[in-house]
Order: structure tokens, then C-alpha cells, then sequence
């Protein structure tokens, strides 16, 4: 499981779903956990924490907010080199094949469909890290 000092960024544009993801995050042992509401709102502080030596580790994003969405989020982490490995979670109430495509193009991390529960949250943040911590160090 990734370290417990790993810094978080939880977006909904639902304050109630960041306090439901933020209390499984607290559960299982997270303390350092920020939100933002959408898209447009977590791209500045994704950029002002590198920038300030102070990255997350973990991004949890709803896909369906207003401004800017989930997937589009994605895809600005991706493009950008600094932010390519960042490990990026979709939270998002379709299990369309075609979004789960979308999403696995874009380069996300993994998904959870809601609703969901802790374990299931658990079991992907696990997943996630067993192909993080699989993967060569950058040099």
C-alpha cells in the first residue's frame, strides 16, 4: 500500500462525496488529504505543489463535474511531463465500455464505479500500487 504520508488530491464537485472518499482515505490510515471541486479548481494546486516541492502522490477524480471533467484533468496530468506517472483514480457513475476505454487510452490509473465502499477503494488503491511500485525508477 502506498506509504501513509502520501499527499492526496480528492475532486467532486459534491462536497459529500470528497467527505466520503476523504473518511475511507482516514480509514485506512491517510492523513495528508486536500480537496478541489472540479477540474479547473485541481490543476493550479496540482501544478502549485510540484512547483512548491511538494507533489501528491495520489490523484481520486470524479469524472462527470462541471468546468473541466475528470477525464479531461487525465489527460492535462498526462500530456504534461512533469505529471505523466502520477498515480490518477476516476471515480465515476458509468461502467460504459466505451468510458472505461477512454479512460484506460487516457492513461488513468484505475476507476471505481459508483457507489462503492471502502474495501472496494481499498482493493483499487492496492491495485494501483502493485503496478506502481512494479515499474522501473526513473533515472
Amino acid at each position: 500500500m502506498f506509504p501513509t504520508n502520501t499527499k492526496f488530491l480528492v475532486i467532486d464537485d459534491f462536497a459529500t462525496m470528497r467527505k466520503i472518499i476523504r473518511k475511507v482515505l482516514s480509514e485506512l490510515g491517510y492523513t495528508n488529504i486536500h480537496e478541489a471541486d472540479d477540474g479547473t479548481t485541481a490543476w493550479p494546486i496540482i501544478q502549485e505543489a510540484h512547483s512548491k516541492n511538494e507533489p501528491f502522490g495520489f490523484v481520486i477524480s470524479d469524472w462527470n463535474m462541471p468546468q473541466m471533467q475528470g477525464i479531461d484533468l487525465l489527460k492535462h496530468c498526462r500530456a504534461d511531463e512533469r505529471f505523466k506517472a502520477l498515480p490518477f483514480m476516476l471515480v465515476t457513475a458509468e461502467s460504459e465500455q466505451k468510458q472505461i476505454l477512454e479512460a484506460a487510452k487516457a492513461g488513468v490509473s484505475n476507476y471505481v464505479v459508483k457507489p462503492f465502499n471502502s474495501v472496494t477503494l481499498k482493493q483499487k488503491l492496492e491495485q494501483v500500487y502493485a503496478k506502481v511500485s512494479s515499474q522501473p525508477k526513473a533515472a
